[in-house]
C-alpha cells in the first residue's frame, strides 16, 4: 500500500471514530439513564401500572354486563364473514376469560392502598353481577352455554375463575345465582371435547363441581389427566393431543388447568395425588422456559396459533409466581419486571383498542390476519390470564423486591449466567 493510500485510510478511520464518538457516548448515556430509571422504580410503581392495564381492558366488559348491556354494546370483530357465527359464543368468551385472570386479585385480602381497594370493591360487585346476569335465562345478557361447541371452552374458564376465587365468586353468590350457574355448567356436558387440550375443559368443569360439593364425573377428570400423561413430550412440555405444537397452549390451557384440576379435587380424593409432584416439576421447568423467552426489549416470539390472546401467553409464568413456586434461579422480581415490560409494550401498541375501548384482534396492535376463524372480540380477553400475580399482597416479594433484570436481559448484557439444562423425566 503506497503512502498516499495509507494516509487516506488513517484519515478515514480517524474521521469515522470521531463521528461515532458522540453516538457511542449517547448510547452509554442512555444505558446509564435507563439503569437509573429502573433503580428508581419500585414494585408499587409496577403494580400501579398493572392495575391501570386491568382497568383499561376490563371496564368495558364488566360495566356493560353489570347493566345487562353486554350484547348490545360489545362489538363482534371476526375474520371476514364469521361475525354472525361467532356472535353466538363471544360474550361468554369475554366474561369467562376475563374473570379467570381477575379471580386471584378479586379474592385476595384487602391491602393498604385505598385507590386499589375502591377499584377491587367495584370489580368484585361487577364480577358477581356478570355471573348473575350471564346465567339467568331471563336476562338479556344470558350467555350461551350449550348451543354449539365453543361454550365448553369458556364455561371451563368461568369454572376456573370460580375455583380461583372461592370467597368472592362462589360463597358470596346468592342461592339462585349458584343454582343457575350449576345448571349452565351442567349444560356443557352434552358437548364432546376434542382429542386434545379440550379434554381439560371438561375436566375443569367437573373439578368445579367436585370442589363445591356437587355431583361430579370422575371419568372426565381421569381421562383428561391420563391422556395428558401420555401426551407429555419432555422438558416441561405437553403435546396438544398426540402431536406437539410449537405454540403457547401449554400456557393458555394445559399446564394451568392441570394444576387447578389437581388442586380442586385434592380436598375430596387422593386418587390422582401420584401426579402432583411430576406435574409440578414440569410446571416449574416450563415457567423457566417462558421467562427465558422474554427478550431484553420485552417481547416474546410470535409462534403458533391464538397469538391474539396477547400477553395471556404468559399465564403459566404468572400462575407459578402467584403460587410462589417459581423455578430455582428465577426470582419473583425478575418475573415481575419481565411481565411488566411485555404488557406495557403490547398494551401501548397503536390500534390495540377501538374507539370505544374494546380490544381489537391483533398481537401488537390491530392485526386482523392474526385472528384465526375461531377468534372474535370476546376471545381476546384471555389476555387477563397474565394478571394472576395481582392475587399476591403488595407486601409479597413479587411486588416489594427491587426490580431485577430477567434472564435474557442479563445474558445479552454480558452477565455470567448459569447454563440452562433440560429436566430428566
Amino acid at each position: 500500500m503506497d503512502s498516499r493510500l495509507r494516509a487516506n485510510r488513517r484519515n478515514f478511520l480517524k474521521g469515522a471514530a470521531l463521528a461515532s464518538a458522540p453516538f457511542l457516548a449517547g448510547v452509554a448515556s442512555a444505558r446509564t439513564s435507563v439503569s437509573r430509571t429502573e433503580q428508581e422504580k419500585t414494585g408499587k410503581d409496577d403494580r400501579t401500572q398493572w392495575l391501570a392495564i386491568v382497568e383499561r381492558v376490563s371496564q368495558p366488559v364488566l360495566e356493560a354486563i353489570s347493566q345487562q348491556k353486554l350484547r348490545v354494546t360489545m362489538p363482534v370483530e371476526t375474520a371476514k364473514g364469521l361475525s354472525q357465527e361467532r356472535a353466538q359464543s363471544t360474550h361468554l368468551e369475554a366474561v369467562g376469560r376475563l374473570l379467570a385472570g381477575l379471580a386471584p386479585w378479586l379474592d385476595a385480602e384487602p391491602g393498604n392502598d385505598p385507590a386499589e381497594e375502591k377499584l377491587r370493591s367495584r370489580y368484585r360487585e361487577w364480577a358477581r353481577l356478570a355471573i348473575r346476569y350471564g346465567t339467568d335465562p331471563q336476562s338479556p345478557d344470558a350467555l350461551n352455554f350449550g348451543d354449539n361447541q365453543q361454550p365448553l371452552v369458556d364455561a371451563a374458564f368461568l369454572a376456573l375463575a370460580i375455583v380461583r376465587a372461592p370467597s368472592e365468586l362462589w360463597e358470596k353468590l346468592d342461592s339462585a345465582t349458584k343454582e343457575n350457574l350449576v345448571r349452565a355448567l351442567v349444560e356443557t356436558r352434552k358437548i364432546q371435547p376434542g382429542f386434545n387440550n379440550w379434554l381439560l375443559f371438561s375436566a375443569m368443569i367437573e373439578a368445579f363441581f367436585c370442589k363445591y360439593g356437587r355431583p361430579w364425573d370422575t371419568v372426565r377428570i381421569d381421562y383428561a389427566l391420563r391422556q395428558h400423561e401420555e401426551w407429555y413430550k419432555g422438558d416441561g412440555l405437553y403435546g396438544d393431543g398426540p402431536d406437539f405444537h410449537w405454540d403457547y397452549y401449554n400456557s393458555f390451557v394445559i399446564q394451568p388447568m392441570l394444576l387447578s384440576v389437581l388442586d380442586a379435587v385434592s380436598t375430596v380424593t387422593h386418587r390422582w395425588a401420584f401426579l402432583n409432584n411430576v406435574v409440578t416439576a414440569r410446571a416449574r421447568r416450563y415457567a423457566a422456559i417462558q421467562e427465558r423467552l422474554i427478550s431484553p426489549e420485552g417481547t416474546f416470539p410470535p409462534i403458533g396459533r391464538s397469538l391474539a390472546y396477547r400477553f395471556g401467553a404468559l399465564q403459566h409464568l404468572g400462575e407459578m409466581a402467584w403460587r410462589r413456586d417459581l423455578p430455582e434461579g428465577v426470582s419473583p422480581a425478575q418475573v415481575r419486571a419481565a411481565m411488566t415490560a411485555v404488557m406495557k409494550r403490547m398494551i401501548g401498541a397503536p390500534g390495540t383498542f377501538d374507539e370505544h375501548g374494546w380490544l381489537t384482534i391483533g398481537f401488537a396492535g390491530h392485526q386482523l390476519s392474526i385472528g384465526e376463524n375461531y377468534i372474535s372480540t370476546g376471545s381476546l380477553y384471555l389476555c387477563s390470564a397474565a394478571w394472576l400475580p395481582l392475587g399476591l399482597d403488595a407486601t409479597d416479594e413479587f411486588w416489594s423486591a427491587p426490580p431485577q433484570p430477567w434472564t435474557a436481559k442479563k445474558a445479552w448484557s454480558g452477565v455470567d449466567i448459569p447454563a440452562d439444562h433440560a429436566i430428566a423425566d
